[in-house]
């Protein structure tokens, strides 16, 4: 599937989700495999009740 966006974005925004801890990076010899945390509740106080899980389902 094609976002339209550059590999430096795509850097910048698994950092950020990496730095909330949403994701979790694992050296796996020369490659990383990283795993979605979707027990995590969303930020927004008008969310917060939801995770990130919940949001994953809705954008299937």
């Amino acid at each position: 599937m094609l976002v339209g966006i550059t590999e430096r974005a795509v850097q910048a925004i698994v950092r950020d989700l990496e730095k909330v801890k949403c994701l979790r990076k694992e050296k796996k010899g020369r490659r990383n495999s990283y795993e979605i945390r979707t027990e995590i509740a969303l930020r927004h106080p008008l969310e917060n009740r939801k995770t990130v899980g919940d949001l994953l389902k809705a954008v299937k």
